[in-house]
């Protein structure tokens, strides 16, 4: 079956392909926003609608002109904004939440009247016109919007009719809205867990020290006999922080910071630590294990663990392919094979890490 296409994927006008990001992207329209400031633009049909109109199978939908209503706050440091200025979300009779898509809005010909809205890979997300009451037209809608290209061909055309929008999914007549009313609605196609709070890298400064871990009592090893570890610490030090002081560069934080964990098994109680070198990916921190503190016969390289913000102020570390200390590294299997896969671990003070 045809994926459904993720933002940006696939669509723009052709004559937006060459320039969307540059130029046309920067162009103001005053047309959507007089004042230059975000606006948004939005329908939800009501039952007699949807009634009179069989085909249609979009209920609600919202066109958003401005900065990106969607994505989350992540572990990368910020970058140039994407150029993308439309957003255009949906969602179709009976679904529990709605599908979206962003590009670059702009004109051709300054004297039009006409927006065309482009994706990449050269599809079109829309054109739009603003009617002499303020509503925003949208037409050009095309049915595999949310779909690859050619999948028309590769569904078949009973499969393809039960995936793309409906025959009468076109000529939206959108109200003019609070920009609120749209990042609202953005934020149902992705909700943001306010438990988790801020992403790691603004709640770890490049030059604060941290300290996180868990001891497990005697009661969680029993109901875990495969977990080999008994007590985890992940810390940045004087040691960490140094590095980074003299290497790093604070703009691009995490990328470059050092960690180091530090665990006892069943079987060793001796603590034995392993040093990281991290990266900014996407809501996660890359980190792949170094020599640093362990003198290796082997290549490490491809030893990697993840740190990510949880709940209320927890940090969660994964360790999918054999990447912490509780076992030989050069000997280790490339997937994890015990219990000791993903840790919650709470704040703790520094003292209960290498000072």
């Amino acid at each position: 079956m045809t994926s459904k296409t993720i933002v940006g994927a696939g669509f723009g006008v052709t004559l937006l392909a060459a320039v969307a990001g540059t130029a046309l992207a920067d162009d103001k329209l005053t047309e959507l926003s007089p004042d230059g400031k975000d606006a948004c633009f939005g329908r939800v049909y009501d039952a007699a609608h949807l009634k009179a109109h069989p085909h249609q199978k979009v209920a609600r939908i919202f066109f958003y002109y401005g900065n990106d209503p969607v994505s989350h706050p992540n572990e990368e440091p910020s970058s140039a904004p994407s150029g993308y200025n439309g957003f255009m979300t949906t969602t179709v009779r009976g679904a529990k939440k709605p599908e979206w898509v962003g590009g670059w809005c702009g004109k051709d010909d300054p004297r039009s009247s006409e927006i065309g809205c482009g994706m990449e890979c050269d599809r079109t997300m829309a054109l739009l016109n603003v009617d002499e009451k303020g509503r925003l037209i949208v037409s050009g809608v095309h049915r595999n919007l949310y779909l690859d290209a050619g999948a028309e061909d590769e569904l078949g055309e009973k499969e393809y009719a039960k995936q793309a929008l409906g025959t009468e999914d076109d000529g939206f007549r959108l109200d003019r809205m609070p920009a609120q009313t749209c990042k609202a609605e953005f934020a149902r196609i992705d909700p943001v867990d306010p438990a988790l709070g801020a992403p790691l890298r603004e709640r770890l400064e490049p030059d604060q020290p941290f300290c996180y871990g868990r001891d497990y009592d005697a009661a969680h090893l029993g109901s875990h006999p495969d977990q080999l570890t008994q007590t985890i610490r992940v810390f940045r030090g004087p040691i960490e922080l140094a590095s980074f002081a003299k290497d790093g560069d604070p703009t691009n934080w995490p990328s470059g910071a050092e960690i180091a964990v530090s665990v006892t098994t069943r079987q060793k109680s001796a603590e034995v630590t392993q040093s990281y070198s991290c990266e900014g990916e996407a809501d996660q921190w890359r980190c792949v294990a170094s020599g640093r503190t362990s003198d290796f016969s082997c290549d490490i390289a491809a030893r990697e663990i993840y740190l990510r913000r949880g709940a209320n102020g927890t940090m969660m570390l994964a360790n999918p392919n054999s990447s912490l200390p509780i076992i030989d590294l050069c000997s280790a299997d490339s997937e994890t094979r015990s219990d000791d896969r993903v840790y919650r671990l709470e704040p703790i003070p520094q003292s209960a890490c290498r000072p």
